[in-house]
């Protein structure tokens, strides 16, 4: 078993990485397809850092479809550029070493209509190529001090084989790569004016990273914003863990964070605001490294047409937790055939434009919306929970009990004819419910049916299981998509 370089100094907040360096990339790439893109691509060419990032060897072929890209996104959570005064508002601590702690990996195909994000938890357990198995975040670390040269020189040795690691695990080439710095996400925030997020609970983690928010939508920028995104600790009002799903739960904020960020960025607030356009091109080109071949030009002319409803959030199929052979907590990924099949589907190429995603259904108050919470689960006090869960939420829940049926599959949010809006309110607190019309629902009141697949009033349902074992697969998460999250 090997070991990973050890780290000169102390580990840093894990999930701020993938979040900024989405939003400097995004930044570059959508404003520089504005109507003044041409002086905003000089300035941004004129000032973003480069690296030999792009392995000669270890790199799969782009297969049948070659015109389109795979950009890999990580994070350089030096502190070098921060004054003491950044330091100490950000709370971002000491310097964190060598080791890169999220990746995404972005696939736009060759039309440019649609976008899919795959985030890699850093607990990943992979071949690390001349490392044998180890976590993920070790590989940059291996590269960057098997280097004997400069800083630059060590750099590109860790992106290097960073991109080996996940082609071997992913059967993709990968085309370009963009790290960007900690001070760049901050200046990134509080630019667009805040992000708007959703919670569903309440969080306190003052201890460590500072995050202390309330339920519901708000708008974070700065420190806040790297708050947000690096929690680890803290609890609810009822005294239950923040993030029940660690490091899963901890990337669909950075999921949903940069989700926010595109949707402030696409808003009319931003694209009409040249100097605001400026100031973002500025900030995001300052912050990033890239590889010495990615014309910021060439892809935001790729990407001209993605829309928030076409950009896709997904993790890496999960089979479980397990511990190595050193009692570390570890990811076991899928297995290698579904892996593949996951990444193939990834990389497919759509054969026609596809329609616009929906607006999302008009949602009220959940003090407006009365609802009756019956248990299909077969679970028994599960409606008690859930029952728990929304009057802490704000709704009114007026009837509980057991439904008609204890093997319901699937949860279902029924409706009368006409409250439609209502229903919405309450599917948005189960991503993933059915929503139906239906004539046991009165008027004015919403049914909540929980079926076997409901974890939580507030998290995903679980998708249906496909005969494996270990996590259940997620589903898509869009840029448009703002229910609330842990």
């Amino acid at each position: 078993m090997h070991r990973p370089p050890a780290a000169p100094r102390r580990r840093t907040p894990r999930a701020v990485v993938a979040g900024r360096a989405m939003a400097a990339v995004l930044s570059v790439v959508l404003l520089a397809g504005s109507g003044w893109g041409w002086y905003l691509g000089r300035v941004a060419e004129a000032t973003v850092n480069r690296t030999d990032a792009i392995p000669a060897d270890g790199n799969a072929d782009s297969g049948g479809a070659p015109e389109a890209m795979n950009l890999l996104l990580v994070g350089n959570d030096s502190r070098a550029a921060l004054t003491p005064e950044q330091l100490a508002e950000l709370n971002a601590g000491a310097d964190s070493g060598i080791n890169t702690d999220t990746m995404i990996l972005a696939h736009v195909p060759a039309d440019g209509s649609s976008a899919s994000f795959v985030s890699f938890p850093r607990d990943s357990y992979v071949e690390i190529p001349g490392h044998g198995m180890d976590k993920l975040n070790a590989a940059y670390a291996y590269g960057y001090t098997a280097v004997d040269g400069s800083d630059a020189e060590k750099q590109a040795g860790g992106a290097q084989l960073l991109i080996r690691t996940l082609s071997l695990l992913t059967g993709l080439r990968i085309d370009h790569y963009a790290e960007v710095d900690l001070l760049g996400f901050f200046e990134l925030t509080s630019v667009v004016g805040g992000v708007e997020v959703n919670l569903c609970h309440a969080v306190d983690d003052s201890e460590y990273s500072g995050a202390v928010f309330p339920a519901g939508e708000q708008t974070i920028s700065g420190a806040e914003a790297l708050a947000f995104v690096r929690q680890r600790h803290g609890v609810r009002p009822d005294g239950s863990a923040a993030l029940p799903r660690g490091d899963l739960d901890r990337i669909v904020r950075q999921q949903v964070f940069i989700g926010g960020v595109l949707r402030k960025m696409l808003s009319q607030d931003v694209l009409l605001d040249l100097g605001k356009q400026r100031e973002l091109v500025r900030a995001a080109s300052e912050s990033l490294t890239i590889d010495r071949d990615l014309v910021l030009l060439d892809l935001a002319q790729q990407m001209q047409s993605v829309t928030a409803g076409s950009i896709e959030f997904q993790t890496v199929p999960i089979a479980g937790n397990e511990r190595d052979e050193q009692g570390r907590s570890i990811l076991r990924l899928a297995d290698e055939e579904t892996l593949r099949a996951f990444f193939a589907q990834l990389s497919d190429e759509p054969e026609e434009t596809p329609a616009p995603a929906p607006e999302a259904p008009e949602t009220v108050a959940p003090s407006e919306v009365p609802v009756e919470v019956y248990n299909g689960s077969g679970t028994p006090g599960l409606a008690a929970e859930a029952t728990a869960d929304l009057e802490a939420a704000g709704f009114t829940v007026t009837e509980t009990g057991n439904a008609d049926s204890s093997d319901y599959e699937q949860t279902v949010v029924r409706h009368a004819p006409g409250d439609e809006a209502l229903a919405a309110t309450v599917a948005a607190q189960v991503p993933g419910a059915a929503t139906e019309v239906g004539e046991e629902a009165s008027a004015g009141t919403v049914q909540l049916v929980l079926g076997s697949d409901f974890t939580a009033v507030g998290s995903p349902v679980r998708a249906p299981d496909a005969g494996g074992s270990g996590e259940p697969a997620e589903q898509p998460r869009t840029a448009a998509d703002t229910t609330c999250i842990n």
